[in-house]
């Protein structure tokens, strides 16, 4: 078609919407085929009311199904015209009382125009006449805008009892679960889905974490996650699992299941550390300095060796401390927090004071306000004999710290009383 025929076309078109806007009626003189044409073109271009006036009237001369499920569809879309469309159904219906199409779009216009009843009537009638979970489904939304919670319940279960599948089964969760305060039996219906249907959606993982957390059970969040995890590897749920057993206070239990994971050993040693398993985190620190050569692994080493002892005064531990910490910094550790624990260490062990105390002050280069690393510098100077230096020094600990450590309580006792003799 040329461009001077399709433009003339359109304007025809537009001609004929006007006219009918205007005059409420569509002229005879416009056969059929003209009218499925123009039905046609004002549909795709969204016109829907336009459409649903042209296919009423091709219904009108016709008597074609098809003519008027396309006026129904219209009426949907356009919110316009829903009584009229609504009676043309409906006469069809009263020659067609089983026709199961006209039902399903009774219902959702019925509802559109706030005709609650009827779409009740329609709705018990579509349910008698189908088996099909997507027309019980459709059937619920009439006591669902009337407010009829645990009938619109029963319609879904038996919905989702023919055809389980998660739209279904989503809303009625949300049924039973937002409006009758069943969040039990909510839980159960997404549990059983979750297990018997490996492919189920992340939609239904989610509802149900939402019903786990409302219930407060750390245990149905911990299940569901371990099973995001297992799926899908994504680390962002293997923070959720270790956020679940924090808020359990379950250490052992996050270990244990770490333990079985792959890739989680920089986690595991975090966590062997904190529950002061310092033989399964040494053979860790080993493995990783081992694979990647990082010195601070070493001084992990060095500070594990010296935590696990039962003797700190062992001379064996000490030695292979001192080992450690020297390799470490020979290559090039230089971290603050191993710089205090290894000076301290040569400090409170009477080591070698003067070694300790040039560690402590390279750690205060980086940090010369913290607290711990004053501790350790004043602690270095009563090993020395400068009282008052550690007691000027010490002073600034106390101001910051307090003394709810024990540690710095004892060394500001003794200071202080090095300072009175």
């Amino acid at each position: 078609m040329s461009w001077n025929r399709l433009k003339s076309f359109v304007v025809a078109i537009g001609a004929i919407a006007t006219t009918m806007l205007n005059a409420g009626k569509i002229p005879e003189y416009i056969n059929n085929d003209e009218l499925i044409v123009r039905a046609i073109f004002f549909t795709e271009q969204k016109a829907y009311d336009i459409g649903r006036e042209l296919y009423a009237e091709l219904f009108k001369r016709t008597k074609e199904k098809a003519f008027l499920l396309r006026e129904a569809a219209a009426a949907m879309i356009s919110n316009k015209a829903v009584s009229q469309t609504i009676e043309d159904l409906r006469r069809y219906a009263e020659t067609h009382p089983n026709d199961i199409e006209i039902k399903r779009l009774l219902i959702p216009l019925y509802l559109m125009n706030r005709q609650l009843p009827q779409a009740q009537k329609e709705a018990d009638a579509l349910m008698r006449l189908s088996k099909k979970g997507g027309d019980w489904d459709l059937a619920a939304n009439a006591y669902l805008y009337a407010g009829a919670f645990d009938k619109a319940a029963e319609i879904l279960e038996q919905a989702f009892s023919y055809e389980p599948n998660e739209e279904v089964l989503l809303r009625l969760v949300s049924v039973l679960s937002d409006y009758l305060q069943r969040p039990k039996e909510a839980i159960r219906y997404l549990e059983t889905y979750r297990r018997m249907h490996s492919d189920a959606s992340i939609g239904v993982y989610y509802k149900l974490l939402s019903l786990y957390v409302k219930e407060n059970d750390i245990d149905g969040v911990l299940s569901v996650y371990k099973d995001l995890y297992r799926k899908h590897q994504d680390k962002t749920y293997l923070e959720k699992i270790l956020q679940a057993y924090a808020l359990k206070g379950d250490v052992e239990g996050a270990i244990a299941y770490l333990e079985k994971q792959k890739g989680t050993e920089a986690l595991l040693y975090k966590l062997y550390k904190s529950k002061r398993m310092y033989d399964k985190a040494l053979r860790l620190a080993k493995t990783f300095y081992q694979k990647s050569k990082d010195p601070k692994w070493l001084a992990e080493m060095g500070i594990l060796y010296f935590e696990r002892a039962k003797d700190k005064n062992d001379k064996k531990m000490i030695a292979k401390v001192i080992a450690a910490f020297d390799k470490a910094l020979a290559e090039g550790v230089d971290d603050s927090l191993y710089l205090n624990y290894y000076g301290y260490t040569l400090i409170d062990k009477n080591i070698d004071i003067e070694k300790g105390m040039r560690i402590v002050k390279e750690a205060l280069k980086q940090q010369p306000d913290n607290a711990y690393y004053l501790d350790s510098l004043a602690w270095g100077y009563y090993k020395e004999g400068k009282c008052a230096k550690a007691y000027e020094t010490m002073q600034k600990v106390v101001e910051k710290e307090g003394f709810e450590i024990p540690e710095i309580a004892q060394h500001w006792q003794a200071i202080k009383a090095c300072i009175e003799k």
